[in-house]
């Protein structure tokens, strides 16, 4: 192996290293604000019900307990 092919795959496993860091990162980030995310769909069920609701329009239905029992089948 030459000189220049060694130099060349240090830098892949230092950048690859780097990746590895910042896929470390997000992930991290990612779990914090999914906790976030269920915390306040939390507070909201506490005050609202349970309800579906649709993001594109935004219009709401109450969910009974029967729906939920259909959802875990």
């Amino acid at each position: 192996m030459e000189q220049k092919d060694s130099s060349v795959l240090n830098q892949i496993q230092s950048q690859l290293g780097s990746i590895e860091l910042q896929k470390h990162g997000l992930l991290h980030q990612s779990g914090e604000l999914q906790g976030g995310l269920k915390e306040f769909q939390d507070e909201l069920e506490k005050e609202y019900g349970k309800v579906s609701i649709n993001i594109q329009d935004g219009t709401y239905e109450e969910i009974t307990e029967e729906d939920e029992s259909d959802k875990k089948d």
